[in-house]
């Protein structure tokens, strides 16, 4: 059985930024490091990306913007992008989720999405 030509996969890691946040300002702050890996047959680059950050109380953040840290990552098949960013929400908790969009070498454009993940202070969820 033969690969699909486009097949992304995102993995994620979070942790909370304890010097960086001010909960008495409402502000907590949090790092995510983000692996993603061309695990289809046809290389492609992350063009744009698309985030919804989300704190407890509802509130929606919405980031669109190009690539990711600046750059826009060619992914040949087998090869992985490994990058580190951040975010700042008003509750202990929340949650993030998105998309990147792709564009491959068949010139096939494609979403790879990015599964919704938590962000929390450590001990804050049981």
């Amino acid at each position: 059985m033969s690969r699909p030509p486009h097949r992304i996969r995102v993995e994620v890691e979070t942790t909370y930024l304890d010097e960086q946040s001010e909960p008495q300002a409402q502000r907590y702050a949090f790092a995510y490091t983000i692996t993603i890996r061309n695990e289809g047959a046809a290389a492609a680059r992350l063009l744009t990306r698309h985030w919804l950050i989300t704190d407890a109380n509802g509130k929606v953040q919405e980031v669109r913007g190009d690539g990711v840290v600046g750059e826009q990552p060619y992914l040949k098949p087998g090869q992985g992008f490994r990058y580190s960013s951040g975010a700042v929400i008003e509750t202990p908790v929340g949650a993030m989720q998105g998309s990147y969009q792709m564009l491959g070498d068949d010139g096939h454009a494609f979403d790879t999405p990015i599964a919704p993940f938590r962000l929390a202070i450590p001990g804050v969820l049981h």
